[in-house]
């Protein structure tokens, strides 16, 4: 019997269009409606069971915040220690699995996701995230899709490396699950982040406890329909909504904690991360911790930057999914030249952009997240307003009434140190400062220094020397370059 599997060649998922006339849209909004009909009950769930807690919160809306989608229901305490012993008693067995055996379980809700899933995982993020269809589609389906396939393929690559083996003797190289549980907490931002936190670890052996963000449980319910659906065994990832300090108040500390996969706030982790290393001696071996935070994304655009194109990177790396991607554009740099022959436009197009209810297939924005993030971005907004320091030139307005909405707005900073152009907004802002001309090697230097971030970033030349100068002074300015695209990539 052969010991090595081949899966299939990954290759990206097809982005659908949701075009006028096409039966894929009449497909999507038919789903949409079916679902903003309901408001469905969500318990927890651990081994494979429902429980009902009867300590409830509300999955509404954000566009439509007096619309209740679902009630779901809290893990307290007892919840969290009876996953633990759900995930741990799941080990045993899961380990034990032939990694093909695991990965078939990805590879199945990769092609459910693909096929009969899309409307269903597509219709719960545009309701309780307020995405369009296409920031849905790319998020929701292509990329998670993507991360099921590419990670079973990767997951082949690694298993399939071993040493050398010589003189009569076998060398093997046994890749283990680490020797505990995994603790997976999920942002809001991105359906597909939610579902390849806690599925990478379980690919490779481990089980695990996830906690979803609590404005988005109600997506994040799907995939854990989706995931069981496939053939997920019980105990493997249990689903935990609930408040965090409460299960990682019982999480962190527990000896058999063995790793953290996070995505969200650079605070958040920084206190995992401390409590973790407050409780290193109770451990049975050292967690794992993995997380990406935040960013305060930057445009720096020389005088010889292509004007269409920089226009769009703003525009789209700004406003899409209403600057709630932690790669997007949140300040930008222009030469005072550039910035002459493109005001206007980039103005324009900003307070153009439609806005309002994502299942409207014209909006290309709908609203941020919830009434607290609403809040926040407003007090940057008003500081701009009151501050001789910044101007604002295009959008400002909020409305809650209906919906947390925010217009699109652009700022412009008479210093490079305004608080817009340094601190994480995570909202539909984007500040520019215009700097002169001449100034193009003191401006990357001012690049790297103005915010303690380094998550994406793009610059913006066709003069070779300047992308060069650009490449060497901003290397350590960005986990993900872009040169003449936007910070925020295909997603």
């Amino acid at each position: 019997m052969s010991n090595q599997v081949q899966v299939p060649i990954p290759v990206n998922e097809p982005v659908r269009s949701y075009a006028p006339g096409t039966a894929e849209r009449r497909s999507l909004k038919a789903a949409l409606a079916d679902m903003s009909g309901q408001q469905i009950d969500i318990p927890v769930i651990v081994g494979g069971q429902e429980i009902r807690t009867g300590h409830t919160a509300r999955a509404v809306m954000p566009h439509k915040h007096g619309h209740l989608l679902a009630t779901w229901h809290k893990a307290g305490p007892a919840e969290v220690n009876q996953a633990i012993e759900a995930a741990e008693q799941a080990h045993r067995e899961w380990a034990s699995w032939p990694w093909e055996d695991r990965a078939a379980v990805l590879l199945k809700a990769a092609e459910l996701l693909a096929t009969s899933w899309r409307g269903t995982v597509n219709g719960a993020t545009m309701l309780c995230q307020s995405k369009t269809a296409h920031q849905a589609e790319i998020d929701a389906v292509c990329e998670l899709v993507d991360f099921y396939r590419f990670n079973a393929h990767y997951a082949e690559r690694l298993y399939e490396d071993q040493p050398l083996s010589v003189g009569g003797a076998w060398n093997r190289l046994d890749y283990r699950p680490l020797e505990g549980f995994v603790y997976a907490v999920t942002p809001f931002n991105f359906t597909s982040i939610a579902g390849n936190l806690p599925t990478s670890p379980a690919l490779m052996g481990n089980t695990v406890l996830w906690k979803p963000a609590s404005s988005t449980v109600y997506s994040g319910y799907f995939l854990m329909k989706l995931l069981m659906e496939a053939g997920l065994p019980p105990g493997v990832i249990n689903f935990l909504p609930g408040d965090a300090g409460t299960i990682s108040g019982v999480v962190l500390p527990h000896r058999d904690l063995a790793g953290i996969h996070f995505t969200g706030s650079t605070g958040v982790f920084q206190s995992m991360w401390r409590a973790v290393g407050e409780n290193i001696g109770r451990y049975r071996s050292y967690p794992r911790l993995v997380g990406e935070t935040g960013g305060k994304d930057f445009i720096i655009a020389h005088a010889s930057a292509d004007r269409a194109a920089l226009v769009t990177a703003i525009i789209r790396g700004g406003f899409e999914y209403q600057g709630q991607k932690c790669s997007a554009v949140s300040r930008v740099y222009v030469a005072d030249t550039t910035w002459r022959e493109i005001r206007d436009e980039v103005v324009n197009l900003t307070t153009g952009l439609p806005m309002g209810d994502p299942a409207d297939f014209r909006n290309f924005m709908g609203a941020v997240i919830d009434r607290s993030a609403f809040a926040s971005i407003s007090g940057y907004l008003e500081e701009a307003r009151r501050s001789p320091d910044a101007e604002i030139v295009a959008g400002g307005e909020t409305d809650d009434r209906t919906g947390y909405f925010i217009r699109p707005t652009l700022i412009r900073a008479h210093r490079p140190d305004f608080r817009t152009m340094c601190e994480e907004i995570f909202g539909p802002v984007v500040t520019v400062y215009v700097y002169p001309e001449r100034e193009w090697e003191r401006t990357l230097e001012l690049v790297d220094r103005t915010s303690p971030y380094a998550l994406t970033g793009a610059v913006f030349a066709t003069d070779r020397r300047a992308l060069r100068e650009a490449n060497h002074a901003l290397r350590f300015a960005a986990g993900n370059y872009y040169i003449n695209d936007k910070p925020t990539g295909a997603v």
